[in-house]
């Protein structure tokens, strides 16, 4: 058995004339003349060995024929470590005997007579040696082609960085020397999950946040990363699926992740070095700032607009206001999917990356307890959304809009949290916050639209009369809503605290 270490990173087809004439690939040394690929990956009709997360291939270069098993593997910013197994294939047969772990050998001996071909890939490779420095040894794979299923196709088109000899943050800097001039993204999707999902025919869905895998012997610092790289792979999931679909919900979840990392700087800045905090503060709010008009505009379609279109009492002017936004959405979108196809996108995830890989804390930090640290820094967010509370007693729209920001940063914080504490009462009050926070964020997009529809408006009088008449038609609602909202929130804020002794 070996253990494969690799970082995958996905290009346009049309950058790869670029990436063979970059200095660090045009000048490294060939292994071996560059071959054509045919896999075929196995599996049950009822896809046993996907469900198990496990791989079985035959690979055809030239005249030889291999075999090779692969497991399941977690793929963090496109860096997988997972163990392999490779021998010839002969006889077109199968041999299972060689794998070195009992529990894998004899499940794949009980589906061998069910395995049949599900998908294949076909692809042109290039690898070439690079060797930064001494006692570093990479292997530079370019693999073109496409992958085949079911009489379906998709391109493929990746660079794969496999570690022979050194460190894996070794591959984060080659990876970072590339992408200052190319367009390169890392992918945690492996060739034979996208095969499976081209098999099936299942489009590419919007990703959410999993739960946290925080344990209370973990430092603050080591919480700290496993938060950073979970956010992480909810910000590349969803960046694929908003380069490839319309489907506003990957945006929406591509924001969500970046808010989530944050809130969890903010969260463990006392446990981080502070140029490291400042320098992804900044870097996350410029990503998520570029992202915001297309998402916005969608909020106002769906939450302020679209309501009043489907009570039928719309009017011309309304429509003309509708048909307005949908516009300007449907620009700001594609100006979303050019800064997602830039090749700045790709370095910033690769440099956050790699500076969470390298993440070291001092002995102190290191000595933290993590449960303790948690239940005060749950205790200074509630203080915050409390200051929060009162300057939002007179109801005015922005200081509302500063109290929901306060209490989302305490929900993800407890979300993040959740393994340390109490779970029955503090998943109540986390859906407690999410509650009255999903009330605040309407009367946030209210506020929002009637400014942008006034705006929109300027001096035409029907325009302005179809702005009046949407205000008009939430009216009613937003003043319930805004009566109700502190009464509602202040024995959540005030009452005891899930996390408190």
């Amino acid at each position: 058995m070996s253990h494969e270490i690799e970082l995958k990173l996905t290009l346009p087809q049309k950058s790869l004339p670029a990436l063979r004439r970059h200095p660090l690939i045009a000048e490294a040394p060939r292994d071996g003349r560059a071959c054509t690929l045919e896999n075929t990956y196995f599996d049950t009709i009822d896809l046993e060995l996907r469900e198990r997360r496990m791989a079985v291939r035959t690979r055809k270069a030239g005249s030889r024929w291999l075999q090779t098993v692969k497991c399941a593997a977690e793929s963090v910013a496109g860096l997988s470590a997972r163990p392999e197994w490779e021998q010839p294939y002969a006889n077109a047969c199968f041999d299972f005997s060689a794998i070195d772990r009992d529990d894998v050998r004899k499940r794949l001996e009980e589906l061998q007579p069910r395995l049949v071909p599900v998908f294949t890939t076909h692809f042109r490779r290039e690898t070439v040696i690079l060797t930064p420095r001494e006692g570093v040894k990479v292997l530079a794979m370019i693999d073109n082609g496409h992958i085949e299923a079911a009489e379906r196709s998709q391109p493929l088109c990746e660079l794969e960085l496999e570690l022979v000899e050194g460190d894996p943050a070794e591959l984060y800097a080659l990876a970072q020397q590339l992408a200052e001039t190319l367009p390169l993204t890392p992918e945690n999707v492996s060739k034979a999950e996208r095969g499976y999902r081209l098999f099936s025919n299942h489009a590419l869905r919007p990703a959410k946040a999993r739960p946290s895998r925080l344990a209370a012997e973990q430092s603050p610092v080591d919480a700290f990363r496993i938060i950073g790289f979970d956010c992480l792979a909810l910000w590349q999931a969803n960046e694929s699926g908003a380069r490839e679909s319309d489907d506003p919900e990957f945006i929406h979840q591509l924001r969500v992740a970046l808010r989530r990392l944050r809130s969890a700087l903010r969260l463990f800045s006392p446990a981080l070095p502070a140029d490291f905090v400042s320098r992804w503060s900044d870097g996350l709010k410029e990503a998520a700032d570029g992202l915001g008009a297309a998402r916005d505009l969608d909020v106002m379609l769906a939450e302020v607009l679209s309501p009043v279109a489907e009570s039928g009492l719309a009017d011309e002017a309304t429509q003309r206001l509708i048909a307005m936004a949908v516009d300007r959405r449907d620009r700001e979108k594609t100006a979303a999917r050019e800064q997602l196809l830039a090749a700045s996108h790709g370095r910033q995830m690769l440099a956050l990356a790699a500076d969470l890989y390298g993440l070291e804390s001092d002995a102190l930090v290191k000595s933290a307890n993590l449960t303790t640290f948690a239940r005060l820094q749950l205790t200074q967010l509630r203080k915050r959304a409390r200051k929060r509370y009162a300057a939002a007693a007179d109801l005015h729209p922005d200081k509302l809009h500063e109290l929901r920001v306060s209490l989302k940063r305490l929900r993800y914080a407890i979300e993040f949290l959740l393994p340390l504490l109490p779970e029955k009462a503090t998943v109540r009050y986390a859906n407690e916050l999410a509650e009255i926070q999903d009330t605040l964020g309407y009367i946030n997009d209210e506020a929002v639209a009637r400014g942008r529809l006034k705006a929109w408006a300027g001096k035409d009088p029907e325009l302005r009369s179809g702005a009046a008449f949407v205000a008009g038609w939430h009216a009613p609602r937003i003043a319930r809503l805004r009566r109700n909202i502190l009464p509602t929130l202040e024995p959540v804020l005030w009452g005891k605290s899930p996390w408190r002794r």
